[in-house]
């Protein structure tokens, strides 16, 4: 007897969601961390390189400790020589601002990948045939090209290629940037940790200012004070070590020789900035010395740099973003970065809730 049982139809399976897929840029040396700090993000590599990490599935819009720039939706451009190379970047360029009106200066930023001998020399040649070709294709447009990221934590539309190898490079139209970015010297400077608050006032996107106060803890030999004190701002440096340079007998500098961990502001003061910057075991630093300052209120805003040379990186940066965190339970605005002139260390950024 013939089965007489009616085939229930089955449904397509839906297709597969599509992934971004992102270029993460970081400090050369330090890729693992990012891969990891990727990863602990949803992200799935896709490729490694000197400075350079091919992710997808990470958030677009999040922000990310080992990440300096970010670029959405790279796209491949392969060629044998420097002219091919720039002629395929130029109609890919071209072909992409073909429905745009460019109006103001747009970044323009050729990169290589740390680690290759000579790569930067290419990357070199392929950027001046490539500005060559726009330049007689479409000169108004090439005149408004700037070879600068933007200063600051920032989302911009320009031209973004980064070459892997010498042969292939990804190229996007938008990218993120976390804010790091060298920075420069001071011969007054006492010491080269001048640079990194420097910098993560740049992160932070705003410095102090004249007549606002600041506590440094930690302060010897005087980089951070000082950078405080040529803006105008009142220091009391803390620490039983000398300064030097330009923050010895600085008049807007008062040096105490007090150990660090002890200090208290006088009743009642709320100081406008707290720096600090010791070489302390990162979890007596944040439990003894940073999570009173933001439970009691006693700063409005901190630039905090914690060494995790020998702890785990990725395990410390998770404790310090979670949500029982105090900079999480105590704080706004706050960004956590390994700057461009941070070592095996991270630098924390924010305002403190009122």
């Amino acid at each position: 007897m013939a089965d007489s049982t009616v085939p229930v139809p089955v449904s397509p399976a839906p297709p597969p969601v599509a992934r971004p897929v992102a270029l993460v840029l970081g400090q050369s040396g330090f890729e693992d961390l990012l891969v990891r700090e990727l990863t602990d993000g949803g992200g799935k590599v896709l490729g490694k390189g000197g400075g350079w990490v091919h992710v997808e599935g990470i958030d677009p819009a999040a922000e990310w400790c080992f990440a300096h720039t970010v670029l959405r939706d790279p796209v491949e451009v392969t060629g044998d020589s420097v002219n091919q190379l720039a002629g395929r970047l130029a109609d890919w360029f071209l072909a992409a601002i073909r429905t745009e009106r460019i109006e103001g200066t747009w970044p323009s930023l050729f990169l290589a990948a740390a680690g290759l001998d000579g790569l930067g020399r290419r990357v070199d040649g392929v950027e001046k045939a490539f500005a060559e070709i726009i330049r007689k294709r479409m000169s108004r447009v090439a005149k408004l090209a700037v070879a600068e990221a933007p200063r600051g934590v920032a989302v911009a539309t320009g031209l973004y290629v980064v070459f892997v190898d010498f042969k292939r490079a990804l190229v996007s139209r938008t990218a993120a940037f976390g804010g790091q970015r060298r920075m420069a010297d001071d011969d007054q400077a006492p010491s080269r940790s001048y640079l990194k608050v420097e910098e993560a006032y740049t992160v932070l996107g705003r410095e102090p200012a004249p007549g606002e106060t600041v506590v440094d803890l930690g302060a010897a030999p005087g980089g951070w004070s000082y950078s405080a004190a040529k803006r105008g701002a009142q220091v009391i440096a803390i620490d039983n070590g000398p300064l030097k340079g330009g923050a010895l007998d600085h008049p807007l500098i008062e040096h105490r020789r007090e150990d660090a961990f002890g200090f208290r502001p006088a009743g009642g003061v709320v100081v406008d900035w707290m720096l600090c910057d010791l070489v302390e075991d990162p979890h007596h630093v944040v439990r003894n010395l940073i999570t009173p300052w933001l439970e009691h209120r006693w700063c409005r805003r901190f630039v905090v740099i914690l060494k995790f040379g020998r702890v785990d990186a990725i395990a410390l940066l998770r404790e310090v973003t979670a949500p029982d965190s105090p900079f999480v339970k105590h704080t706004t605005m706050l960004r956590v970065r390994h700057l461009y002139h941070d070592r095996e260390e991270f630098t924390l950024v924010g305002e403190v809730s009122s």
